[in-house]
């Protein structure tokens, strides 16, 4: 079988990592078509893996607009010059489109709700989309749900192991707590119209937390003066290893904050927007959600999470696991299955 997946994203990389190898040990030919984005480019190359990068990420709505033209353009050449089997992606405009066109089964997978206009360029045109359980938003009747969350598919114990010397060689606090901040850009295509923390509300949690232990701010955009020390200055590869033996994530990225939950750290996600995977998950008791973007509420969310022993979130995080599939062993077989053809027929 001959599988063409797309990598928009340092997540995406993230995501299909394992499920790549796990079709490439199954002797599949795998295709890696990237996009110019942060450090996805890095990620793929240090992997030792070739791919055909289409183009460059865009920012604004009229950039956008243009490189969705540019890329799907490249892609229908390749697919045609290539002829996969399948294609899949996560988000998945590209592929979806293209597939209709060329006639390729495309497998989407994604789990944010308010993308909505991405999801309805993508997901009418897709064969299958692929959610999680959790997911809240609109499908179209051609979804596939799973038990999990996409952040299992890197940071499942299964396929990945924290090392707390390479932490400490990367920040972590030698002694006392450690607690992780992650800032977002707010550039992506969902992110349009959206808006973040106030550089005073940084400040102000910065100084609540460093008052009981180790502080370090994970960023895409440029700190205030006063907050440069904070800044993470280890390897960005390594920053999973750090969070994994963090006492606390507090921070605007969703993903980061379910990053946290599924290693087993207690976290709080303070934005606008809510997420199916992070609602579930509060649930569980693992993680808070924060919609009242001040000080008032973040405060009381920390010290909440901060009185739960450390052991009642290990209970809860194995009784939250339990529940969940083997998500590399599920994308691979979402893939490999005729379900696919089905879909396509």
């Amino acid at each position: 079988m001959k599988v063409l997946v797309d990598i928009c994203h340092p997540a995406h990389f993230h995501f299909f990592k394992n499920p790549i190898k796990l079709l490439k040990n199954a002797g599949h030919k795998v295709l890696i078509t990237s996009r110019d984005k942060d450090i996805t480019v890095e990620l793929i190359e240090n992997q030792g893996w070739d791919h055909v990068k289409l183009c460059s990420s865009a920012t604004s709505k009229s950039g956008l607009i243009k490189e969705l033209m540019q890329r799907n353009i490249s892609l229908y050449k390749l697919v045609n010059k290539w002829k996969p089997d399948v294609m899949t992606a996560i988000g998945g405009i590209f592929i979806a489109q293209v597939g209709v066109v060329t006639r390729v089964p495309s497998v989407v997978f994604y789990d944010t709700e308010n993308a909505k206009l991405q999801n309805l360029m993508t997901y009418p045109f897709a064969s299958i989309v692929s959610v999680p359980d959790c997911y809240e938003g609109w499908t179209p009747r051609h979804t596939v749900r799973y038990r999990g969350f996409h952040e299992l598919s890197y940071l499942d114990r299964r396929y990945f192991s924290p090392d707390i010397i390479i932490a400490k060689n990367n920040g972590l606090s030698s002694e006392g707590d450690t607690f992780l901040i992650r800032i977002v850009a707010w550039k992506a295509s969902h992110d349009i119209g959206e808006a973040g923390w106030s550089k005073e509300l940084l400040i102000a949690v910065v100084d609540q937390l460093s008052g009981k232990g180790k502080v370090i701010i994970s960023s895409e955009q440029p700190l205030p003066l006063q907050l440069k020390s904070y800044e993470y200055q280890g390897n960005p590869s390594q920053l999973h290893h750090v969070l994994a033996f963090s006492r606390l994530f507090v921070g605007e990225s969703a993903t980061m904050a379910s990053e946290a939950v599924v290693l087993g750290v207690p976290s709080i996600y303070a934005a606008n927007t809510s997420r199916g995977y992070c609602n579930q998950q509060e649930k569980f008791g693992l993680l808070r959600n924060v919609k009242d973007l001040n000080l008032t509420s973040i405060k009381g969310a920390i010290d909440e999470m901060l009185a739960v022993p450390v052991q009642v979130y290990s209970e809860r995080w194995r009784l939250m696991m339990d529940s969940m599939v083997d998500v590399p062993q599920y994308i691979f077989e979402t893939l490999e299955s005729n379900v696919v053809v089905g879909a396509e027929d």
